[in-house]
C-alpha cells in the first residue's frame, strides 16, 4: 500500500488521531517497520484480520514484559495460558477460563495500579517501544490483509 492508500485506510478504520498523524506520508512497510508502539501495531493487526492464535501469541509476549510485576497467581496463570495458546498448546476454553480468572485479579488491583501509574510515563514509553519489537517479531507485514 502506498502512503495515500494507507492514510485513507486508517481513516476508514477509525484509527486514533495520534496514530494517523504519526503514519502520515508513510507506506504500510514503513509503518510496520518503524512503529514505536506495540499497542498500535496490535490494533492494526486485529483490523487486518490476523488470526486469534497469532494475535494471542503476540499479546502474551507483550504482557510477559511485565510478568515480574504480577503479584496475583491468577494473572500469572492467565499469561502462561495465553502463551501456551499462542504455541497451540492450550484450548479456547482454557484460554477463556484463565482470562476470566485474570479479570477478577485485575479488578482487585485496579486501585493499586492507578496509584502506581501516576509516575510511570517514561516506563510506558519504553514499554511501547519494546512491545512494538515483540509484535514485529511475531506478526509479519505479510499477515496484514488490508
Amino acid at each position: 500500500m502506498n502512503a495515500t492508500e494507507i492514510k485513507q485506510k486508517l481513516i476508514d478504520l477509525d484509527a486514533c488521531r495520534e496514530a494517523r498523524e504519526w503514519a502520515d506520508r508513510k507506506t504500510l512497510s514503513e509503518i510496520w517497520g518503524q512503529c514505536p508502539r506495540g499497542d498500535w501495531m496490535l490494533w492494526l493487526a486485529r483490523q487486518a484480520g490476523v488470526d486469534k492464535r497469532t494475535m494471542t501469541a503476540a499479546k502474551a509476549d507483550c504482557a510477559a514484559t511485565i510478568k515480574h510485576l504480577m503479584k496475583d497467581p491468577r494473572s500469572i496463570k492467565a499469561l502462561e495460558t495465553a502463551q501456551a495458546y499462542g504455541r497451540g498448546e492450550a484450548t479456547d476454553d482454557e484460554l477463556a477460563a484463565a482470562a476470566y480468572a485474570a479479570a477478577a485479579a485485575a479488578a482487585a488491583y485496579a486501585a493499586y495500579a492507578a496509584a502506581a501509574a501516576a509516575d510511570a510515563y517514561a516506563a510506558r514509553k519504553q514499554s511501547q517501544i519494546r512491545t512494538a519489537e515483540i509484535v514485529r517479531s511475531i506478526i509479519t507485514i505479510e499477515m496484514l490483509q488490508l
